[in-house]
């Protein structure tokens, strides 16, 4: 027997095509204090975030174009598609954490920003606010990480790009997790 969270978890769908419709920022402030409930080892909330909505998402657009291929020294024709595509997204959320020297501590931390990402996806997901979860090869650039402000010693998780589904995809099968999983009894 399914309860509700068991639905939202096997409902929630990665949005690839957004209405226009703007989505209120103090709602997204909202999910991510919902989300901020994450696990995270000694409540060390490794987390900052960048919002981009209005006007100001023409900055994201342009850390973009900045870091995207070029052709002749300009964006090559799909970064200038993909940088209309993506001013039409309502909102864009780069997650930012903290490279800790520490192995253990840096994967902790990832862990848990995961934790809370997968947890304002299926918060947002309830209100009808759908989303993707990026990590493009863009984000690991020089050019993007330094127009948007990201420091040395610092990690872009995601950039999540949010609105409200104009489609949603049909589910992908996933395998049983018998197929995956070994017991040990002894």
């Amino acid at each position: 027997m399914q309860n509700p969270i068991d639905k939202t978890i096997m409902e929630r769908r990665s949005i690839t095509n957004f209405k226009l419709d703007p989505v209120d920022i103090d709602e997204i402030i909202e999910l991510l204090d919902i989300a901020k409930w994450a696990p995270n080892h000694k409540v060390n909330e490794p987390w900052r975030f960048l919002l981009f909505a209005e006007a100001g998402k023409e900055k994201f657009v342009e850390a973009f174009l900045g870091a995207a291929s070029k052709v002749n020294g300009a964006p090559s024709p799909a970064a200038l598609n993909k940088a209309e595509y993506f001013r039409d997204i309502p909102l864009h959320l780069v997650v930012v954490i903290s490279e800790d020297p520490r192995q253990k501590q840096r994967d902790e931390d990832l862990g848990a920003v995961a934790s809370l990402l997968q947890n304002f996806q299926l918060a947002a997901w309830e209100r009808g606010i759908g989303m993707i979860w990026r990590s493009n090869d863009w984000i690991y650039k020089p050019e993007f990480r330094d127009a948007l402000g990201v420091q040395p010693g610092e990690k872009i998780v995601a950039t999540m790009m949010i609105g409200y589904p104009q489609t949603v995809p049909q589910k992908r099968e996933r395998t049983a997790i018998r197929e995956k999983l070994t017991i040990i009894t002894e």
